[in-house]
Formats: structure tokens, C-alpha cells, sequence
């Protein structure tokens, strides 16, 4: 199969909101990051699918191999292939996808977080690099735009522990800060299933929300952008559609109570 249909193929199947948006893109672009998001799934699907942790490190180690021979020019994978046009064109640093493959062997190496610093490091590396990446793709004028992407990134990614508290506490993991939940009184080690519903509610809600907020205000900063750098929204990496899913990703913080009131009671129901 041509790399370019594989990784098409690859986004499809991940059925994200962010393989739709790729469409209103221009065509190179469009294939750029298609290849990029089609990297970051192969390397996420390895965390999730495969059982035994030590053949997911060394199916890890495979890919930062695989990213190497991209950027000499010997890639085997059709992804790895199709991302070797990807990063000569945009002129991508090899860093960055290293940084992606450091965060999903955070995934390998712990469940829990002790602190917002060390979950805020996670965050950084499988989602704030992929934004940094994207904001070569998209192009920008203002260097302050990279902080930008790299703090949307980093909202959604906090967005998205919120959506799945529970599927990830189910899997054992628990991305929520250890300190920052005994801060509302939430009980780390049987969260979600020996917590009330309403310590849940105000815990969860609460510390990552707060969190989840704060980073999507750091991304939407355009009252402060200079004039090259709102160029650079309206330019497709900081359009109004992009801060549209910013302030939706927050807005779903708000309706979070009952979800979470819901998955704390089925818990509490299997015991």
C-alpha cells in the first residue's frame, strides 16, 4: 500500500475529531500531518494493545529506530516512509518525535503522578510536541505562536484525562496528581471505586479542571498576540475553529459532574 493511503487509512480508523478537521487543510499540508497523527497512533496503539510491558518497550525501541532510518532515508514502515517527505519538507527536529515515544514509555514506567510537574512532563511529550510539530506544518511569523501550540496541546491532552478518568483508573491508571487529589479529599489508592460520588464530583472535577482551564487559557491568549502571531491564527494553526475546540474541550469540564457521579456508582456497584 502507498505510505501516504496507509497512514489515510491508519487516521480513519481512529475515528478522532482531528482526522475530520484534516480535511479543510491544503492538500500537503493535509499529508503532513495525516503521517504525523498516523505515527502518534502506531506508537499509542503499542501502549494500549499490547499486554506484556516489555514487548511494548520493545516494539518502542523499534520505533525510535524506525524514526531514525526516516530522517537517513532507510525507513521500512509505511508511516516511517511516509514521514521521511514529511520531516525533510517542514524541516522537522528528530527531537520531537523522541519526545513523543519518552511519553508513551511514561506509560510503561508508572500509573501515578505525584505532582502536576511530572503529569504536566507527560502531557508535554505525547500531546505540547505534537502541537510544536503541527506549528511547523501549519507555518507560522511569531515564534510566541509555538508556545501557543504547544500549550493547546497540552489543554487537550489534560482534556482528554478528564474524559476518561475512569477507563484509565479501569487500566489502572490514575493520571489525576496524588497531592492535588488529597488536596479535595479524594482517595488515591481506590479511586474511582472506593470514593463517594461527591468527592469525586468536586475532587475530580476540580483538580482537573482547574488544570485543564489554565492551560487552555495559556493557549488562548490572543488579546496579547502580537500582530504576526494573530496572522498566524487566522493562518489555520490558531483559527477560530482550532480555539472554538479549545473553549468546547472546556466547556465539557463543566458537564463532567454527572459522568463522573455515573462511573463512581457503577464502581461502587461491582464491589
Amino acid at each position: 500500500m502507498d505510505p501516504d493511503a496507509y497512514c489515510e487509512e491508519k487516521v480513519g480508523r481512529s475515528r478522532s475529531n482531528f482526522a475530520g478537521s484534516f480535511r479543510i487543510l491544503p492538500e500537503a499540508r493535509r499529508r503532513a500531518i495525516t503521517a504525523v497523527y498516523a505515527f502518534c497512533r502506531e506508537v499509542d496503539d503499542i501502549v494500549d494493545e499490547v499486554a506484556d510491558p516489555s514487548v511494548a518497550r520493545m516494539k518502542l525501541a523499534w520505533w525510535r529506530t524506525e524514526i531514525a532510518a526516516a530522517y537517513r532515508g532507510s525507513p521500512q514502515h509505511p508511516v516511517a516512509q511516509a514521514l521521511q517527505k514529511v520531516v525533510a519538507e517542514y524541516r522537522l527536529p528528530q527531537e520531537h518525535f523522541a519526545e513523543v515515544i519518552d511519553g508513551m514509555e511514561m506509560d510503561l514506567q508508572q500509573s501515578r503522578y505525584l505532582d502536576f510537574a511530572t503529569l504536566e512532563r507527560y502531557c508535554h511529550r505525547v500531546a505540547g510536541v505534537v502541537g510544536l510539530i503541527s506549528a511547523e506544518i501549519f507555518g507560522y511569523e511569531d515564534p510566541a505562536t509555538r508556545s501557543y501550540a504547544e500549550g493547546l496541546g497540552i489543554a487537550f491532552q489534560l482534556t482528554n484525562i478528564i474524559r476518561d478518568v475512569g477507563e484509565d483508573a479501569s487500566r489502572g491508571r490514575i493520571y489525576i496528581p496524588d497531592d492535588e487529589l488529597r488536596r479535595f479529599g479524594v482517595a488515591a489508592h481506590g479511586f474511582p471505586g472506593r470514593t463517594s460520588p461527591t468527592a469525586l464530583r468536586t475532587g475530580a472535577r476540580r483538580v482537573a479542571g482547574e488544570r485543564s482551564k489554565s492551560a487552555a487559557a495559556r493557549a488562548d491568549h490572543g488579546r496579547h498576540l502580537s500582530r504576526p502571531a494573530r496572522r498566524d491564527r487566522k493562518r489555520g494553526l490558531s483559527s477560530t475553529r482550532q480555539t472554538g475546540r479549545a473553549h468546547a474541550a472546556v466547556q465539557g469540564v463543566d458537564r463532567l459532574e454527572d459522568l463522573v457521579v455515573v462511573l463512581g456508582s457503577r464502581a461502587k456497584g461491582r464491589k
